[in-house]
């Protein structure tokens, strides 16, 4: 009886295993904005996108050749 659990244990930890294996391989996105498909969405275009820093230039892009800089005053007055 022992060998039978120990099997059906085994059969179980394997086909947890192939599901999360399998799960984990699909084409996902952290940000909406890094799925090229989605640039042109409102929330991925300036300035919408400069309070999250989820614009698309900043996401795919390397992090340190591309920061976020502070609005001029006269962008801000018009």
């Amino acid at each position: 009886m022992s060998q039978n659990k120990f099997l059906y244990c085994v059969i179980a930890i394997s086909l947890l295993s192939i599901l999360l294996l399998v799960s984990g391989c699909d084409d996902r996105y952290r940000y909406v904005c890094q799925n090229p498909d989605k640039f042109d969405l409102a929330e991925c275009q300036k300035p919408r996108c400069l309070f999250t820093q989820t614009c698309p230039e900043y996401l795919v892009a390397p992090v340190l050749t591309n920061k976020i800089e502070p609005p001029k005053v006269e962008d801000v007055k018009k």
